[in-house]
């Protein structure tokens, strides 16, 4: 008999893991002993949190990074073969999803074995969900370019293609959320409405839509910060 993949999604701000997290996904976090994780120390921390029985030291956590080397899949995956179940889990929120993972779960249904995802915390759908735009038609990007002239040009080709009626979604690192609000503002049409989601799911959890007109006006000590905050912008054209 083997054992199963399971994608285990994680906190996506601090506090308790009752607010967040399902109590089966809590259950199986501390039930599990092997766990491919993004970043092991992250992992480490989430596992304390969750209260599992056993030191850390007697936990298989293996570090896949930011872009899992393919040749390193077969042992990764090698104890599922041996009947154990494993976890996949990302620094925040559901693994595969804006995160490493794919080609792990690939691996494993190529070979036969159960994936199993669990319910948990995505910013992506959060942010949609809250933004008071189009979740019927969505579309996500990651991360836009860091070029001033790039990122500029690659927001108005996003608003374009918003107006078939589309809702674009994309994310920036926290210290760089500030310049691409500032970038939204300047590059885009005054009817376009904008919803920013800062720190989802955190004490200073923060949901605003307005269009980049109304934006404009807002007095810069007015708007919600960005300063180090995790953020997911939602843009959708009149």
């Amino acid at each position: 008999m083997t054992g199963a993949l399971y994608l285990l999604p994680t906190p996506i701000a601090e506090g308790p893991l009752d607010g967040v997290l399902p109590a089966a996904v809590i259950t199986t976090a501390r039930r599990i002993d092997h766990y491919l994780a993004e970043n092991a120390k992250t992992a480490r921390a989430f596992l304390k949190l969750a209260g599992h029985p056993r030191p850390m030291r007697e936990l298989s956590i293996i570090e896949i990074g930011h872009a899992p080397r393919l040749d390193e899949v077969d042992a990764w995956l090698a104890p599922l073969a041996a009947g154990h179940d494993i976890a996949l889990v990302s620094e925040a929120g559901c693994p595969a999803i804006a995160d490493p993972g794919a080609t792990l779960v690939a691996a494993a249904h190529a070979r036969g074995w159960r994936v199993q995802p669990l319910v948990g915390p995505s910013a992506i759908l959060l942010a949609l969900m809250a933004s008071g735009l189009d979740g019927q038609r969505f579309r996500f990007h990651g991360y836009l370019p860091i070029a001033k002239d790039e990122r500029s040009a690659r927001l108005q080709l996003l608003e374009r293609e918003s107006r078939s009626g589309e809702t674009q979604v994309f994310i920036e690192t926290p210290y760089r959320g500030e310049a691409l609000f500032d970038a939204i503002l300047q590059s885009c049409a005054a009817t376009t409405r904008v919803a920013l989601a800062i720190d989802l799911t955190g004490a200073g959890e923060s949901v605003a839509m307005r269009t980049v007109e109304a934006w404009r006006k807002v007095p810069a000590g007015a708007r919600p910060s960005l300063q180090k905050r995790p953020a997911v912008f939602c843009l959708l054209a009149a």
